[in-house]
């Protein structure tokens, strides 16, 4: 294998590999956007994954799936939000607790499956013409379908924040709620349909990682803590979608590194390090963004993880 095909390869996994974090991170952007930290993403994505594999194995259809696995995640969120905006819970917590409560409860549900393998899921597919594009090709237009359609959920939740009348009201509720309240906003229907709609993205994500990386259930293993790196990633976005999917990308790669360099025969970086590579390029960039005043919190909605409390200003 030459060092050329070694590279497309590697970036061809990369967007595969990225995919979900693509996902998640774009629900986290949503659900940060109406001012409700979502640190659940990793349990939502093993629930989202676990009930997609059992729906995929029962029914046959990977599409159905893959949508069991978003409304499991929407559903996960659904506890967050009334925990966050009705009880007025610290949001922090909430988040750590439904990770720990969800990754519990896909262990539980996923016990009887553990170590099995999945029966279905979805092709590549080639698109004419594009596909035949030396390198680029490869690289960009012989992916699965969910790949495009991560992009396309980029695309929508980036128009809908910048050019549509309810986005500009989430930003609303996001940076100032008592102001949005004041103008006939309902702060606490704005903040539960997007951490929802939040969850549901997450979902997706851990369904893809069933669906095309990991097809087989193994508990924890199975989305093998990326969740996390879909909480750094909506930072280091600065909470714009677009910047969502260059910033998967990169830790795609980071997560492909391993096996490029076997398949090209290097062995001097020790294999455990390269493994650990995606979790440390993630400190280091929340370090450097945390560290220079320009970066710390830029494009952070101003109300990110306050309670709503009407009437108190």
């Amino acid at each position: 294998m030459t060092q050329e095909s070694v590279l497309i390869l590697t970036l061809a996994g990369a967007i595969g590999t990225g995919t979900p974090l693509v996902f998640a991170a774009i629900g986290g952007v949503i659900s940060e956007r109406a001012g409700v930290i979502n640190l659940g993403m990793e349990g939502m994505m093993l629930i989202g994954a676990v009930t997609t594999f059992l729906v995929v194995n029962k029914t046959g259809s990977p599409l159905l799936g893959f949508i069991a696995g978003g409304i499991a995640g929407a559903l996960l969120a659904l506890i967050h939000a009334t925990l966050a905006i009705s009880l007025r819970a610290n949001q922090i917590v909430c988040g750590l607790a439904l990770t720990i409560f969800g990754t519990g409860l896909a262990s539980f549900i996923g016990k009887p499956i553990e170590g099995a393998g999945l029966e279905k899921s979805f092709n590549k597919l080639k698109i004419p013409f594009l596909s035949d594009i030396p390198a680029v090709g490869t690289v960009l237009f012989k992916q699965d379908v969910l790949v495009y359609f991560s992009w396309f959920a980029a695309l929508l939740a980036s128009l809908y924040l910048n050019r549509t009348r309810t986005g500009l009201s989430l930003r609303a509720v996001g940076e100032n709620p008592a102001t949005a309240d004041a103008m006939g906003l309902s702060v606490v229907r704005m903040r539960y349909a997007h951490v929802i709609v939040g969850g549901l993205l997450a979902g997706f994500g851990g369904s893809y990682v069933i669906l095309r990386i990991v097809p087989a259930w193994s508990q924890a293993g199975t989305t093998n803590g990326i969740g996390w790196i879909a909480l750094a990633l909506v930072v280091f976005a600065s909470w714009h979608p677009l910047r969502v999917i260059g910033g998967a990308y990169l830790f795609g790669v980071a997560l492909q590194a391993n096996f490029a360099l076997q398949a090209k025969g290097i062995t001097v970086i020790p294999a455990e390090f390269l493994a650990m590579l995606p979790y440390l390029l993630t400190v280091v960039i929340l370090v450097v963004l945390t560290a220079n005043r320009r970066t710390r919190g830029a494009g952070a909605p101003a109300a990110l993880g306050l309670p709503f409390v009407r009437d108190e200003r």
